[in-house]
């Protein structure tokens, strides 16, 4: 019985020193392992009013942002543009159905600023579901999440920021029929 007891009593210890021992491990990883950090660039204005036709609205909360190592400085992710866009139909007798949109960078001399060879485009779309069409008087938003240009972050190299978006205007049309009724007893 008293063996017994022993032999748990080390098996007991013997776990014990396994799963502290595991901890250590996991404790060294970790602090070896880089931090990376999350660098924001302010890009002035971060709001701008916007006018496309019929359409108006904010293009807010304009940020770039890269995510880089902590004390070496080397990008983990590619910079990106983020914002919010907001629209609403001016139109008194139009409709719209926003399909896309494409976010085009310039240099200050208005000539575009390319993206990096594999890093895709700027297009976004505007969700089907969210509604088939942008009625006069609505509105709609779209969060906006998009590459930008390596480039584009050296001092005095962006110039501007140009919205491109596609839609299909449709006439708007409220007619009134008139019902000549009579009420019976």
């Amino acid at each position: 019985m008293i063996r017994t007891r022993n032999k748990a009593r080390i098996l007991g210890l013997g776990a014990g020193l396994v799963a502290t021992l595991a901890a250590c491990g996991q404790k060294a990883e970790q602090s070896t392992a880089p931090q990376v950090q999350e660098k924001s660039f302010t890009v002035t204005p971060a709001s701008a009013s916007v006018k496309i036709s019929f359409l108006t609205g904010q293009l807010q909360d304009v940020k770039v942002t890269e995510r880089v190592e902590q004390g070496t400085g080397k990008v983990v992710d590619q910079p990106r543009l983020h914002a919010t866009l907001k629209l609403k139909n001016t139109s008194p007798d139009q409709a719209a159905r926003i399909i896309s949109g494409k976010v085009i960078y310039a240099d200050m001399e208005g000539k575009p600023i390319s993206l990096a060879e594999g890093r895709g485009d700027t297009s976004f779309s505007f969700p089907s579901y969210q509604s088939d069409r942008l009625d006069p008087g609505k509105e709609t938003s779209r969060d906006i999440d998009v590459p930008f240009p390596a480039a584009g972050l050296q001092t005095k190299k962006l110039g501007d920021i140009r919205l491109e978006l596609t839609y299909i205007p449709m006439p708007y049309k409220v007619e009134t029929v008139k019902i000549p009724v009579t009420l019976g007893s």
